[in-house]
Order: structure tokens, then C-alpha cells, then sequence
């Protein structure tokens, strides 16, 4: 079986809301990407309810790409607590902590229901499971704590 770097880590040493680099795999080509983990809610401790954390995925995939070239994905972890961010490249995770923190800000304070995308049956393969409310309230949390830019310490920007 293969090793997932994910599942070698011990969620109970990390101290959320961070950033890290999960890994960056190098392809065939030289074409590099990189896995962040993008942790909003401290692991086996709470969890973000799956409206919010919907509606979070779908701003992020917009509003995030406004400020990092090269995303590919934008995903959830299934235990709720974060999501995975993908790009070509890599960034520090300081710069990626910053445009965290900016989207979330402009979530918490210019974002209304009509800038959500994807939030209609066509769009959305679960459009009834969406709370802008919600997402508002998780972005304020991690805004309050802080991002930090190291898994293991305090370090916020």
C-alpha cells in the first residue's frame, strides 16, 4: 500500500488554523504541483458543519484564485476540519497564509448570498446543503485565531 504523507501525520500535535505543505510531486515533464493543508478547525476537537464548510469550497475556489495563479483544486477533507489546496508550483506557506487570510476577510465582510457560485441544482451536486451564515461564522474564528504559517507552533501572520 502506499504511504499517504496525510495519514502519517499526528493530528494530535498540530495546533490549528496553519497552513503547511503537504508535498510537492514532480512530474515526468519537470512540471511540479503542491498539496497544502489549509486547517481551519483543531483535528478530534470540532469539526465545521457541512454547510459551511460547502459554501466555504465554493468561495474559496473562486476568491482564492484571485490571488494565487495556478490552482487546481480546492477540496474538503472528509473530516471537516480543513480543506486540501492544490496548485502548479509552489508557494511559501506564508504567501498562500496571506491570501488565506484576504479571502477570508472579504467573506467575513463584502460577500453576500448572490456572489456564491454554484449554488443552484444544475450547478451543484448538493445545492441545498449550502449556509453563507455559517461560512461567515467559521471565517471569523480563524480570522480571531489567526493562520499560522507552522503546523506545530504559533506562528500567525
Amino acid at each position: 500500500m502506499a504511504e499517504v504523507e496525510s495519514f502519517t501525520l499526528d493530528h494530535n500535535k498540530v495546533i490549528a488554523p496553519y497552513v503547511r505543505v503537504i508535498t510537492t510531486e514532480n512530474g515526468k515533464k519537470g512540471d511540479s504541483i503542491t498539496n497544502y493543508d489549509l486547517r481551519f478547525v483543531q483535528p478530534n476537537k470540532g469539526e465545521m458543519p457541512t454547510g459551511a464548510i460547502h459554501t466555504l469550497e465554493h468561495l474559496l475556489a473562486d476568491l482564492l484564485r484571485d490571488r494565487l495563479d495556478g490552482i487546481i483544486d480546492i477540496s474538503p477533507f472528509g473530516c471537516r476540519t480543513g480543506f486540501h489546496l492544490i496548485v502548479w508550483d509552489n508557494y511559501p506557506a506564508d504567501v498562500v497564509a496571506k491570501a488565506l487570510k484576504e479571502t477570508l476577510t472579504q467573506i467575513v465582510e463584502e460577500i453576500s448570498w448572490e456572489d456564491v457560485q454554484g449554488t443552484d441544482a444544475k450547478s451543484c451536486g448538493n445545492y441545498k446543503d449550502h449556509s453563507l451564515f455559517s461560512a461567515k461564522e467559521w471565517a471569523k474564528t480563524v480570522l480571531d485565531q489567526g493562520i499560522s504559517t507552522d503546523a506545530f507552533e504559533r506562528k500567525p501572520i
